[in-house]
């Protein structure tokens, strides 16, 4: 197989289900994705069962809208990769049989793509020049990791969190604080109309390490409205409606997230010395307020910043089909019996 590689990325691991092309030679040429939110919204969060009942739905029409879109042809496909690995036991088996279903009715090849090396390398489908060696922040509803990427393919993972992650306490408090799903964009807006002002100081890390824990923080925002009267633990019921006090405590919830990503990118920075850049990604590297202050920190330190644009902060297609490329021009495909693994 040459250099001029044409990926299929297929994309189903939680709620999403997402397709693209990508090409060694072109770039990105197309990605199509149908979004849950609107269907988890109901239920404040995801229950697996009703995600991966539309994924069976909703893959097939994904699939040919990318191919389609794409100018190609499913015949100048020359490799398929797949999420296999972590989520959701349905949502994963969705994208991975079908993706093995027409490799082998089209004999092409599959790859089977861990999401999070697709997280880590998302910043590249609209970024080429990033450097190596460089530190990823990934950050989503289910994982906050800090990675030393040395080149594609190549990283360590040099921090995770012990608990929860960062998005996680996002869309806890939201919940406490009667917002709506997803948690985390309702607190940044919230957060946004009180010029993101520390007001109620909660807990920062003090640990000379690299890992995170956020469930402490989810339980000392927890206690500290129960101690200002705002919620009661008996009833799990918001006694203070008020939207400025909501707003402050998704604001100082938001500051004291922020603090920790600083704090922990800054030891980062000092044990690694040879760090040129800092890539932030994953669905929290949405957040406005986070990647502003990362951004600053890279000034600071004299480090170039990069980020995926929106539309692949999220679970997508397309880090996958770009995994994919770069791992079919090294000519590692997976064999027939891959399987998945939450």
């Amino acid at each position: 197989m040459n250099n001029n590689i044409t990926v299929l990325g297929i994309e189903t691991s939680c709620d999403e289900t997402s397709a693209a092309i990508y090409s060694s030679k072109s770039g990105l040429l197309s990605h199509a994705l149908y979004s849950q939110i609107p269907l988890h919204a109901h239920a404040g969060g995801i229950i697996p069962e009703n995600a991966a009942r539309p994924q069976l739905e909703k893959i097939r029409g994904i699939v040919a809208s990318a191919i389609e879109t794409s100018g190609k042809e499913i015949n100048d496909i020359d490799v398929i990769a797949v999420t296999n690995t972590p989520g959701l036991a349905g949502s994963l088996l969705v994208g991975l049989n079908f993706a093995k279903a027409m490799a082998w009715a089209r004999q092409k090849k599959i790859i089977g793509v861990n999401h999070l090396e697709g997280h880590i390398f998302s910043s590249f489908i609209e970024h080429k020049d990033i450097p190596f060696p460089h530190l990823c922040l990934t950050a989503s509803g289910g994982h906050t990791e800090l990675y030393l990427v040395y080149d594609f393919g190549v990283f360590e993972l040099i921090g995770q969190t012990l608990d929860d992650a960062s998005g996680e306490a996002f869309d806890k408090i939201a919940t406490r604080l009667e917002l709506p799903y997803p948690g985390g964009q309702a607190i940044e807006r919230l957060a946004l109309t009180v010029d993101n002002h520390d007001f109620f100081s909660y807990p920062r890390p003090t640990a000379k390490t690299l890992d995170f824990s956020f469930s402490g923080l989810k339980t000392a925002v927890l206690y500290d409205m129960v101690k200002r009267n705002a919620y009661d633990l008996k009833t799990k019921k918001l006694l203070q409606k008020d939207n400025v006090f909501k707003a402050q405590v998704a604001s100082s919830l938001q500051v004291c997230i922020g603090d920790t990503f600083v704090h922990k990118l800054t030891l980062a920075l000092s044990l690694h010395r040879t760090v040129r850049a800092i890539t932030f990604v994953g669905g929290v590297s949405c957040n406005r307020y986070l990647k502003q202050r990362i951004m600053a920190l890279c000034a600071q330190h004299g480090k170039t910043f990069f980020a995926p644009s929106a539309q692949f902060c999220t679970d997508n297609g397309a880090m996958i089909a770009f995994v994919g490329h770069y791992r079919a021009q090294k000519q590692e495909f997976s064999p027939w019996s891959l399987d998945i693994f939450e």
